[in-house]
């Protein structure tokens, strides 16, 4: 069996971010930046190609932040 993967080139086991065809300035949606996120730009398919998770992932951290400023404005801000 014969592979294409040319395990000799410097950009295998270097970070997605790094390598020249990333930086071509295409569009990534929010699944993709999440995936680099969590892996330390290691890998750009981590969480899969669909949508759905990068949607939950800003939702979420959105609601973190609304849930955050509503705690500090109603229980937590000195009198």
């Amino acid at each position: 069996m014969k592979t294409n993967v040319d395990l000799n080139s410097p950009s295998v086991f270097s970070s997605v971010v790094f390598r020249p065809d990333f930086n071509d300035f295409k569009k990534i949606n929010a699944t993709q930046a999440w995936s680099l996120f969590f892996t330390g730009g290691r890998e750009g398919k981590a969480l899969g190609l669909s949508p759905t998770a990068g949607r939950f992932y800003n939702l979420s951290l959105f609601i973190i932040a609304i849930a955050g400023g509503i705690l500090w404005t109603f229980l937590l801000r000195p009198f």
